[in-house]
């Protein structure tokens, strides 16, 4: 009988890369949490780096981000098709809406269910009350080589730091800070003149599905180790319009 887990994620390409991979060998039971309002979100992001950055970062995804993710698309299904992975649609009896990760009525859920592990992907950060209701361990894969890339966006900051070395993917275990968890598994990841912004992460995320794999059946045997990996921590953000047309001159990072 296949091992039962729980992955709680957004909807979108990454949460079904995700899904695929884990329901090749386990039992999958999908939560799919609500994005948080817009406005909520930007006073978060102002309260971090100020508001003319995120009017700079909003401008970015507008001008930038979207174009790219259309005329990539493509490319996207290449890298998928190479890596063996797949975005296909989780079936709807498979899924479960939630409001938050962080609310009881996400919890109860968990519970019913009785999984040996919970996977997460672009949750809220989970608070410490959260990780402790939940009662088994937490797996996380970010996109990013961590501890030097935490935040968002690590392949791109990487490459614009001309630092391939640590252009990758992480499998950690989730406390409540920001990608700070036990690393569990690391993975880097070879991008081409064919990629940008919009495909580094689809890059990331085949690389980081296969590792979870992995990273999960460890945990279930009692045989999952925490990795010590050295470097100075630093937390990345959203690139504003002026960072992202810079950088591109500058550096040829699309």
């Amino acid at each position: 009988m296949r091992e039962r887990i729980v992955l709680i994620g957004r909807e979108g390409t990454a949460t079904a890369i995700l899904y695929n991979a884990l329901a090749s060998e386990f039992d999958v039971h999908v939560l799919h949490e609500s994005a948080p309002p817009v406005a909520q979100l930007l006073r978060w992001r102002a309260k971090h780096v100020g508001w003319w950055r995120v009017c700079g970062q909003v401008l970015f995804r507008i001008l930038v981000a979207k174009p790219l993710g259309w005329m990539s698309t493509v490319r996207r299904a290449a890298i998928m098709k190479e890596y063996g992975v797949s975005d296909q649609p989780i079936p709807s009896d498979a899924v479960m809406p939630i409001a938050s990760v962080n609310a009881a009525e996400c919890w109860e859920h968990v519970r019913s269910i009785s999984p040996r592990v919970v996977v997460i992907n672009g949750t809220r950060i989970l608070s410490k009350k959260t990780i402790a209701a939940l009662g088994v361990p937490v797996l996380n894969t970010h996109v990013g080589i961590t501890p030097m890339y935490r935040g968002v966006h690590g392949a791109y900051w990487a490459l614009v730091n001309e630092d391939r070395a640590h252009c990758g993917v992480t499998v950690h275990l989730v406390d409540e800070g920001i990608d700070t968890g036990g690393i569990l598994h690391q993975a880097l990841i070879e991008p081409t003149d064919q990629d940008n912004f919009s495909t580094y992460p689809v890059m990331q995320m085949a690389a980081g599905a296969q590792l979870m794999v992995r990273a999960v059946n460890e945990v279930i045997n009692g045989t999952a180790v925490v990795q010590q990996v050295m470097g100075e921590s630093k937390r990345w953000y959203h690139p504003t319009l002026w960072q992202y047309l810079r950088n591109r001159a500058k550096r040829g990072i699309r």
